[in-house]
């Protein structure tokens, strides 16, 4: 068991970092990656969600019967929601780096001040 609490306590550090790297800096690439950074915290949360120590495949066959399957099964829900996740995150992140190139060629620069400043 402590070797999983270990590992929630790193996926919560993992998560503190993009959030600090979306609050704290300045560069709209900085912020893209804490964004990242935060969905891989979040899908990361979910596998843990659904490990089983010593887990099989949720898949049927003649050699384990129906009772031993449900207990030793690793839930596939988690899998498919991290998968359906990680489509997501390339999405979110082609249109945030859209974003960011669009803001380069308006502004000439990539820092959130500066561009709060020139846009007056």
């Amino acid at each position: 068991m402590g070797g999983t609490s270990s590992l929630y306590i790193m996926n919560m550090a993992l998560m503190g970092m993009g959030i600090y790297a979306l609050i704290a800096k300045r560069h709209i690439i900085k912020k893209i990656i804490g964004v990242v950074i935060m969905e891989y915290a979040i899908n990361l949360f979910l596998i843990l969600l659904g490990y089983k120590t010593d887990g099989i495949a949720p898949i049927q066959d003649s050699s384990i019967n129906a009772a031993q399957l449900a207990v030793r099964a690793v839930d596939p829900l988690p899998q498919a929601l991290v998968l359906t996740s990680i489509v997501i995150g390339l999405g979110t992140l082609a249109l945030m780096a859209a974003q960011a190139i669009k803001l380069y060629e308006k502004y000439k620069t990539f820092d959130m001040s500066e561009i709060n400043r020139l846009r007056g």
